[in-house]
């Protein structure tokens, strides 16, 4: 037995899939075969692995391994939301939430242990943070979501605990893998990177990944969105929306999605709609609305429902596409914002343990 770590397959691109196998004296083909048997058939074990040698297969034995994040508690909402805590390899927890919506089927993925960026309205922040999650970490959430509902996602949004572009490393290539063929297809229209505004890091994305683009906005101006996501300080509106609208401009069918907390006597008057407006103007956006979802502890109360209304129709006036997100899954807190790595009551009636079963396909 070789005393060097095992390489966790679970989190190889193809690229370096196929780059793993010629690197063990074989053909780059069978990387590729792997990579099929993990992510479009869930096969973990690789003596299920038929179409590879059987000497191939010991010596993945030896030099690999298939690890994902485990379920520890499922939690079912009334409308069909699902919420579940993951614990990772190193005891640590995190949360991933599946929103079903007719054909549609989302997948909310985590990027982090907790999150560094202190936003004040956001349950995830007032935890902390611990650390960043590998590309295993963050694929293996889509892998046990396909699992547990029997199919890859339709869409993936990575607006669970964390900050994507914290992360960009690891969050870039498992994008990759959502996207690839030989994985999850999932068009990359339809995988969303949700970023506060590190504004660096979105120009490098810019470079390496063509995904769409939401970002968490929040207020008009700098000086309220200094004291809702701190990260303004650093790089405020100026920087941050151009750099938005240069992650689009390549194609003009896209726009950027605004994400907008309403928050009662805060950022919900008239005049900040207008002042959004303003902020907004030449920049292909749509705007979601988002209803806050309480935590214990917070100071924000929900906007009223008629002022949230008010508020998108003057954007709609402005000819800015603006909608009301239908708050999912807040009876179990896996609404936006709700978020948290920690082990909830276990007595609690609507929780339950979830055995993984292997899953064999030829």
């Amino acid at each position: 037995m070789s005393d060097v770590p095992k390489t966790n397959l679970l989190g190889l691109t193809k690229a370096r899939m196929e780059a793993f196998f010629v690197d063990l004296g074989t053909k780059a083909f069978h990387g590729r075969n792997v990579l099929k048997w993990i992510h479009k058939h869930g096969v973990v074990d690789f003596d299920l692995m038929t179409d590879l040698p059987k000497a191939l297969r010991e010596l993945l034995k030896d030099k690999a391994e298939i690890v994902t994040p485990r379920i520890v508690l499922d939690q079912p909402a009334r409308d069909g939301t699902i919420k579940w805590l993951l614990e990772l390899s190193d005891g640590q927890h995190i949360e991933t939430v599946y929103i079903p919506d007719g054909d549609r089927s989302t997948i909310c993925v985590s990027s982090q242990v907790g999150c560094a960026l202190d936003c004040s309205f956001c349950s995830t922040a007032q935890q902390g943070f611990n650390r960043n999650l590998s590309v295993a970490e963050i694929i293996g959430q889509v892998w046990l979501a396909s699992r547990m509902i029997g199919r890859p996602p339709t869409n993936v949004v990575m607006m669970g605990m964390g900050e994507p572009l914290a992360n960009f490393d690891n969050v870039v290539p498992a994008m990759d893998l959502m996207q690839e063929d030989l994985a999850y297809m999932i068009s990359k229209s339809r995988v969303t990177i949700s970023t506060s505004g590190i504004v660096p890091a979105l120009k490098r994305l810019r470079g390496v990944s063509d995904v769409s683009l939401a970002v968490s906005l929040h207020a008009p101006d700098n000086a309220l969105r200094d004291q809702l996501v701190p990260i303004n300080r650093k790089y405020p509106l100026e920087e941050l929306i151009p750099a938005c609208k240069q992650f689009i401009e390549h194609d003009r069918r896209r726009k950027v999605t605004w994400e907008y907390v309403m928050l009662d006597g805060v950022n919900d008057s008239i005049a900040h709609a207008k002042a959004l407006i303003r902020l907004l103007q030449g920049v292909p956006s749509k705007v979601n609305l988002i209803p806050f979802n309480p935590f214990p502890g917070t100071l924000y109360r929900t906007s009223p429902p008629e002022r949230v209304e008010a508020f998108r129709q003057r954007l709609m006036r402005a000819g800015i596409m603006s909608m009301t997100r239908k708050t999912r899954g807040d009876d179990i807190d896996a609404a936006c914002g709700q978020l948290v790595g920690k082990v909830h009551d276990r007595s609690r009636r609507h929780l339950k343990r979830i055995p993984i079963v292997q899953e064999h396909r030829p």
